[in-house]
């Protein structure tokens, strides 16, 4: 019987916890806060223990060992409060070929020295790691499911009308963001929790036991990240973006600090980088190599930038961009259900792009542009073909996600999936 909270909805992860239960000792989840890791993890334990409550962690640090139970698979939530935690759970997966022990889950990573010296074991062939995201609109209920990546693998002719949904749909979607506390809210208090979330980050979280962060630094990096999402910029022009808002002592112009302030963002998994993809390119030469910059959630870009549903439908250019980082937030929850990978592509000499790039498990791989309108369609069909044209080895399928359209389907001449991302399901 497990621990589940009452209204618990699914999530894809969900069949992977129990894969990976089945095979491994232990197994940890890793994510940003409020993105419904514990809730998650409860669906699958018979007991649990928070390290976050005093009792529990006085007991931990004497030792680990004093908090494990009986009852398994056994949830430690927030672990990392207490680093030895990891190798104590991982010398009792080695006491015998037991699986399913233990679930771990963890809002930040160690940092790098402090794993060192506090994690001797990376528990490899013991405890499975597995990232969680915020929900797709998938699990939220905000997407049909007409259409799957599987159905496109495939091949399959599909088409259907499933009604054009509102542009202002689309915009409330993007401030509400994929939050689970966030469902059930009015939409007039949809900026509150990713506004909260800022808040904390910036009042709370900045600050390590030995290390003392400018909270007004932070603020304007993660004020340069969401001007920037969705795009393609290196840390050279975080700092110049940084510096056409900021003088004087404001400026962040340290290499050494972006690099400290980026690497705590990460290991609170508020950064999803996008890798570029450079495989069976005919120019391998001229292929870019950067980033796509996202943050774990565009409701995030639009509380650090003061965004709300009225702004956004007046403003179409960034309306785009925050779209583009919500469909880009669905496919890395699709393609880590698929077990596939998430990138982009980048010509640097030609300027061709293509927003997304699906590789699965065996190598395959899908192209996918991503366009708010569906004047845009036709246009994004062109460009796949140039892409298309320059590929050694060809995409499985190639498609199109919209946000306004009213149907799915296959584009008769070129074999291109038009999809709406209210459509689809990996």
């Amino acid at each position: 019987m497990s621990l589940t909270e009452k209204g618990y909805k699914k999530r894809l992860i969900d069949d992977k916890i129990e894969r990976y239960l089945d095979v491994f000792g232990a197994i940890s989840i890793e994510g940003a806060k409020w993105c419904g890791k514990t809730w998650t993890a409860l669906n699958h334990a018979e007991s649990v223990s928070y390290v976050t409550e005093t009792n529990i962690k006085k007991l931990a640090l004497i030792n680990p060992k004093n908090i494990f139970t009986e009852k398994r698979p056994q949830l430690i939530d927030e672990w990392q409060i207490v680093p030895s935690i990891w190798d104590s759970v991982r010398h009792e997966c080695d006491r015998n070929h037991n699986t399913g022990k233990f679930i771990l889950t963890g809002s930040t990573t160690l940092r790098k020295d402090k794993q060192r010296e506090q994690v001797h074991h990376s528990g490899a062939g013991r405890i499975a790691r597995m990232k969680m995201q915020t929900m797709s609109l998938y699990e939220s209920g905000d997407s049909t499911g007409d259409i799957s990546i599987r159905e496109m693998l495939e091949n399959k002719d599909i088409s259907k009308n499933i009604g054009e949904v509102e542009l202002k749909t689309l915009a409330n979607l993007i401030v509400r963001g994929g939050w689970p506390e966030s469902l059930n809210i009015k939409k007039e208090n949809y900026t509150l929790i990713p506004k909260s979330y800022i808040d904390s980050i910036l009042n709370i979280e900045i600050n390590e036991e030995d290390k003392i962060r400018d909270k007004n630094k932070m603020n304007m990096l993660l004020k340069s990240l969401a001007r920037n999402e969705a795009s393609i910029v290196n840390n050279k022009t975080i700092i110049k973006d940084i510096e056409e808002y900021e003088t004087g002592e404001d400026l962040l112009t340290s290499r050494t600090t972006i690099i400290d302030y980026l690497d705590f963002l990460e290991r609170l998994h508020l950064i999803e980088n996008q890798e570029a993809y450079s495989l069976n390119y005919r120019l391998p030469e001229r292929v870019g190599k950067s980033v796509k910059r996202h943050l774990v959630d565009p409701s995030l870009a639009c509380a650090c930038l003061n965004l709300n549903v009225d702004k956004l439908m007046k403003d179409l250019n960034t309306f785009g961009f925050l779209f583009e980082a919500l469909v880009e937030r669905d496919l890395r929850v699709y393609m880590d259900y698929l077990d596939g990978k998430l990138y982009h592509f980048r010509d640097n000499v030609s300027g061709v792009e293509v927003d997304s790039i699906l590789e699965f498990e065996d190598g395959e791989y899908a192209a996918a542009e991503i366009k708010l309108g569906y004047n845009e369609v036709d246009n994004a069909i062109r460009n796949l073909q140039i892409f298309y044209n320059n590929m050694v080895k060809k995409p499985k399928f190639m498609c199109v996600i919209v946000g306004v359209c009213q149907s799915v389907y296959k584009d008769p001449n070129t074999g291109i999936y038009v999809v709406p991302i209210t459509a689809l399901r990996p």
